[in-house]
């Protein structure tokens, strides 16, 4: 005897068919949003190219320095939210930098550095499947460069932001900002990808004994691999989940999308 389905079971079933064909619909790239996924890998492989190679290595090197001050200005934000006095950030030549400060939460400001300038990085991401995001994510992006200029305390600090900040001015101002999109989503994917090799050249390559999670180690306990490896995992999904955020919420074409930036600047 064949079994019996009952109507519930039935509505529950196509229900279920229905919310599946939407996920796969709403996760499904368009045109152009394929287009953008092309960026994000080719710029993803060139900057794994090109990291540590001989010579060219250098062509990446103020982004590094970029991404070295969110990494700061993470911690500076974060520690402002738990009452912290900032003295200084700065950035060193060596793609290092130090944020110092009186007060705060610790447990607060170590891990920010790394979550916070991944989050950032993701968020730059999501907003470069869309050109009038990518608009909105250079004037956060700006402002986050300005309190950096505040709080630095030597040149290459205020060099780095007063250069990006140029950049993002004559992007805006070329060809109605359609190179903005190009420039946020370089900047997203190259914060990323630094946050996780920083985590990994910090804790497996050269075993740093004053990085962040080293801090962190002492402060709550458990080995600073361990809590590098959960914010590395932790930076996986801020990137993961922004391409996916991405593909659902960015469907516009191309034409679509320069008519909406139209009226938001040059």
């Amino acid at each position: 005897m064949a079994p019996v389905i009952s109507s519930g079971t039935a509505v529950q079933y196509s229900h279920y068919l229905i919310a599946r064909q939407n996920v796969q619909e709403a996760l499904s790239p368009t045109e152009e949003q394929k287009k953008t996924l092309i960026v994000i890998g080719a710029y993803s492989l060139g900057i794994l190219v090109l990291w540590n190679m001989p010579v060219v290595k250098i062509i990446l090197a103020p982004f590094k320095l970029l991404t070295v001050g969110l990494h700061e200005f993470s911690h500076a934000f974060v520690g402002c939210l738990t009452c912290a006095r900032i003295e200084s950030i700065e950035i060193d030549p060596d793609e290092g930098g130090a944020t110092r400060m009186q007060g705060g939460n610790a447990v607060c400001t170590l891990p920010a550095g790394y979550l916070g300038s991944s989050a950032i990085g993701a968020v730059l991401v999501l907003c470069g499947f869309n050109l009038l995001a990518s608009k909105v994510a250079t004037i956060v992006l700006g402002s986050c460069l300005l309190l950096t200029l505040w709080w630095a305390k030597n040149w290459l600090t205020r060099g780095i932001g007063l250069a990006f900040i140029g950049v993002i001015v004559l992007l805006w101002w070329l060809a109605h900002g359609v190179g903005v999109k190009y420039f946020v989503l370089f900047v997203g994917v190259m914060s990323s990808w630094y946050c996780l090799w920083d985590i990994l050249d910090d804790l497996v390559f050269r075993k740093a004994h004053e990085s962040d999670a080293s801090k962190f180690a002492k402060l709550c306990g458990l080995s600073s691999q361990i809590w590098g490896a959960i914010w590395f995992f932790i930076s996986i999904i801020f990137f993961a989940g922004a391409i996916l955020i991405g593909l659902v919420a960015f469907k516009e074409d191309a034409i679509t999308q320069e008519n909406q930036a139209k009226g938001f600047g040059w």
